[in-house]
């Protein structure tokens, strides 16, 4: 059964916590992204973390290896328990975050989790950054990367998941860009919480659906009952 985070992609750390308490009991972990890290700051993780569920740090960490390894290690001081970090970095920043991240964690549970091509790009958006040939063969080759490094998972669209299990099968796949209706809005690689959940992937982190609902507790009960979810 996949794990349930919720993107808390909102302004404030007191929207945020408040959202985090609410949902607490009904969710398996939750995301904090760049808005919140630069906006009230890494401080928020802790205090979500205090809720008694993992937070998964959306840094998207990519620099040299040593600012790397020096701003993951702080992320795990502060309690994350997932840091992402752009698997295009290469090896030695990626294995610089993972020796950071661990620690500052001082032997809590702690990993990184990998980004492969974010859900914005599509086959034509990889050409005008250089990257030849499609999304799925840059996705396996960074996949493979990752595995090699030590990384605990992936980021990786719906779409490629079947792409990362065949290249590195002992990774953690986790999904954003989920959507209720699959309509893409800013994002071009989307898909369903349940088509995620039958494809495989071990977390889905959605944001939108949950936080901008009338009420966030009902959407996260009828993302739990959608066909196919389990």
């Amino acid at each position: 059964m996949s794990a349930l985070f919720v993107a808390l992609d909102v302004e404030s750390a007191e929207e945020a916590v408040r959202l985090a308490t609410l949902l607490s009991p009904h969710v398996e972990g939750f995301k904090v992204g760049l808005e919140l890290l630069l906006g009230p700051g890494p401080a928020v993780i802790g205090a979500i973390r205090q809720l008694g569920k993992p937070v998964f740090a959306d840094a998207k960490l990519h620099d040299i290896p040593n600012t790397v390894e020096r701003a993951a290690r702080q992320l795990g001081r502060i309690g994350a328990r997932y840091v992402t970090v752009q698997a295009s970095g290469g090896a030695a920043m990626l294995d610089a975050a993972r020796q950071g991240l661990a620690d500052g964690a001082a032997g809590n549970p702690a990993g990184v989790l990998a980004v492969t091509v974010l859900t914005s790009f599509d086959d034509a958006a990889l050409g005008t950054v250089g990257v030849n040939g499609t999304v799925g063969k840059q996705v396996s080759r960074l996949a493979k990367l990752a595995a090699a490094q030590g990384a605990e998972g992936v980021v990786c669209s719906v779409r490629e998941l079947d792409v990362v299990r065949q290249v590195a099968p002992d990774l953690l796949r986790v999904t954003p860009g989920l959507r209720l209706d699959n309509e893409p809005d800013d994002q071009r690689r989307t898909a369903t919480p349940a088509e995620a959940a039958r494809r495989g992937s071990d977390i889905l982190v959605i944001g939108r659906p949950i936080t901008r609902a009338r009420d966030p507790v009902q959407a996260v009960s009828e993302i739990r009952w959608l066909p196919d979810s389990d």
